[in-house]
């Protein structure tokens, strides 16, 4: 539901306006006509979704990788419905996060261009710091000097900040009519000026082409604007990613039945092999210490023809399963294999009430930190996905977020939290002061919605909510 809510943009009025009174395509039927085929993984579709800047999305902006003439490629797209493509603080951290995406696995960047620039009364939010709208621009850079290619097209209006993408990029297309560039547009020029000028006359298609030079191909249409830019892609020399020889096999049980099996909670001890059975290429996992450390389970298998390393949580995770995973995650590190996490964290132990139990306790914790210091060092492709919790340390260990995993996606059960507010006390212990018992409640309740999926997701704090029946494809 809430993905149908996205893609229905800034709503009925808006969508009249971009396509009767301005003649545009939606962006979802533009990246159509640019794609291979329909295989598009779009990157966190629910980012603004509850944010405070009105009834809309607010990121104003559709990201996601697919393919163009067989080249894999990032997709940076302005849904012009949605404030008329406008910039909130939200859009461009999605930005940014899709440019790091081609940064890390160097992939081509194509950016479609329909935006109004940044939305000015949250400036301060968008412009001053180091990871605002300018660093946009920088990876732009950056990135042509390490020899990614960026491609633009000019499918609307181009103004400000904006206006600094297709120039910046190695080739760009502007589409007669419809796309404009400029740093200031009509109504600024006549009230700085008085002067009265046409968008097309300060900034349309013709000039850029034939007088400025800021664009490199001119487009009667935006189907012919898009032609153009997949034969631009055919010459930019990058290699395509060759197909598998053969299919991959299925899994022996069906991934459909990852539905049912989504943990909800720690009610009971679901063996994470069955799951695992649902992911990999005919249920074939090739497990590394499958009787030492059964808290995590470690192994090999292979995921739509990849080989992996995966790391997934069957239980809290003890001393001798962090140690175990310590070694895994070295293993796949000195053989190049990309690993796999799947976190299903428990809730941490209660504090030690013994000597024998501190002891412990600081085992754990020793050997935790050394899998952190494993997993950080990896130099290895990780993705994760929380197919469950995601709670407190363990989310570390595990390669959680801010352990910069190359992606990182969410079931739609998932719960991201420092502590899982379910085993949360909302009685306190002492009854010196009244309101203790009402400030718990509201605490509770306060980590209750912000451990969700979909309040993670809207902060683009993952890169996107999937269904656990899509995992494979993903």
């Amino acid at each position: 539901e809430l993905l149908e809510k996205v893609k229905k943009g800034g709503g009925e009025n808006a969508i009249l306006r971009h396509t009767q009174r301005n003649k545009k395509l939606f962006v979802r039927e533009r990246l159509r006509l640019l794609l291979d085929h329909e295989d598009f993984l779009e990157l966190s579709p629910l980012a603004g979704l509850d944010m405070p800047y009105g009834d809309v999305p607010a990121a104003g902006c559709l990201t996601g990788i697919g393919r163009i003439c067989g080249v894999w490629c990032v997709f940076i797209a302005s849904d012009a419905t949605v404030k008329g493509g406008t910039m909130y603080p939200i859009g461009v951290k999605k930005q940014l996060r899709a440019q790091e995406i081609a940064m890390e696995n160097r992939l081509l960047t194509v950016h479609l261009v329909d935006s109004g620039g940044a939305f000015l009364p949250l400036q301060s939010e968008l412009f001053p710091d180091k990871l605002h709208g300018g660093r946009v621009f920088y990876n732009e850079a950056i990135m042509s000097a390490m020899g990614i290619p960026q491609v633009a097209v000019v499918c609307g209006s181009c103004v400000a900040g904006g206006a600094y993408i297709p120039t910046m990029a190695e080739e760009s297309v502007i589409i007669d009519k419809i796309g404009t560039l400029f740093l200031a547009g009509p109504p600024l020029v006549k009230a700085a000026t008085g002067e009265d000028v046409s968008p097309e006359d300060l900034g349309g298609a013709r000039l850029h082409s034939q007088v400025s030079g800021c664009s490199d191909h001119f487009a009667p249409s935006e189907e012919e604007a898009y032609e153009c830019i997949r034969n631009v892609v055919s010459t930019l020399n990058w290699e395509p990613v060759p197909e598998g020889d053969r299919e991959p096999d299925s899994p022996l049980y069906s991934p459909e039945e990852l539905l049912g099996l989504a943990p909800l909670d720690f009610s009971c001890s679901l063996p994470v092999k069955l799951i695992l059975s649902r992911l990999v290429d005919g249920s074939r996992f090739q497990e590394f210490k499958a009787t030492y450390g059964t808290t995590l389970v470690t192994g090999f298998g292979h995921v739509e023809g990849h080989l992996v390393g995966i790391v997934a949580n069957n239980g809290e995770l003890a001393h001798d399963a962090a140690l175990k995973g310590s070694h895994f995650v070295q293993l796949c590190g000195q053989r190049g294999i990309p690993i796999l996490f799947l976190q299903n964290t428990a809730p941490q132990p209660a504090g030690p009430a013994s000597i024998s139990q501190a002891e412990a306790h600081s085992n754990r914790l020793k050997a935790q930190a050394s899998m952190m210091a494993a997993v950080a060092c990896a130099a290895v492709p990780k993705i994760t996905i929380v197919i469950g919790g995601c709670f407190g340390s363990d989310s570390y260990v595990m390669c959680g977020r801010s352990f910069s995993p190359n992606f990182l996606f969410l079931w739609p059960n998932a719960r991201v939290a420092l502590v899982d507010p379910r085993h949360f006390p909302t009685v306190p212990p002492a009854e010196d002061w009244p309101g203790e018992e009402l400030e718990l409640k509201q605490l509770k309740a306060k980590l209750e919605e912000e451990s969700s999926a979909f309040y993670s997701s809207s902060r683009l704090w993952d890169d996107g909510i999937i269904l656990p029946q899509d995992t494979r494809k993903v």
